[in-house]
């Protein structure tokens, strides 16, 4: 290896690095945007809100930065991937059953249900 050949690995090793941390903090911020969807729906403490959405990613087999994509996107998409609807209301219910929840910030009444009976996101 030449002296010249050394910094120019050097340099492509750091880019990649860079790379991925910018995917990384990209994925953090959408992560931490879902949670707050989570809180929102649930009542639930920041923590629980990870919680809740590592184990949606776990029991659906779809990375967490995935699955926080959809859930930030719910709102103004109108529903939820079914396999992630559903993982989402299980981690609920067993959340609030373990931890107790606060009060929701959205009315669950006023949620609109999808042709399936499946809640939707969208409020009337």
């Amino acid at each position: 290896m030449t002296q010249h050949e050394e910094p120019a690995e050097k340099i492509e090793e750091l880019q990649a690095e860079v790379a991925q941390l910018r995917q990384a903090l990209a994925s953090h911020a959408v992560v931490d945007q879902a949670i707050g969807v989570v809180i929102a729906l649930s009542g639930l403490t920041p923590e629980r809100g990870w919680e809740v959405l590592r184990t949606v990613s776990q029991h659906t087999n779809i990375k967490l930065r995935d699955v926080a994509r959809h859930v930030v996107r719910w709102p103004d998409a109108g529903s939820l991937p079914t396999d992630i609807r559903r993982a989402l209301r299980r981690a609920l219910v067993e959340a609030r059953a373990v931890h107790g929840g606060g009060r929701s910030l959205v009315d669950p009444d006023q949620r609109c249900r999808g042709r399936d009976g499946a809640l939707s996101g969208k409020t009337e």
